[in-house]
């Protein structure tokens, strides 16, 4: 799953060097902290949140077989 967000970010921002991903894991679910250089928040975000939507979305599918749910959190 990190990979996975890791790639689909560095995909996205103009300094994919700057991408970082975090794992956390909780009691009940597993956590994944997105990083990015401050000027390329807004391209994971996207417009009304759709880019960082379709990258929830993605991660839910891939986290079908898991134990826990997996959430993305950006910052």
């Amino acid at each position: 799953m990190q990979e996975l967000i890791q790639y689909l970010a560095e995909s996205l921002v103009e300094h994919p060097d700057q991408v970082r991903v975090h794992v956390k894991d909780m009691r009940r679910s597993t956590v994944l902290k997105l990083e990015v250089a401050p000027e390329d928040t807004g391209r994971v975000i996207g417009k009304q949140g759709r880019v960082a939507g379709a990258m929830r979305v993605l991660l839910a599918v891939a986290a079908r077989n898991e134990e826990k749910p997996v959430v993305l959190e950006i910052d």
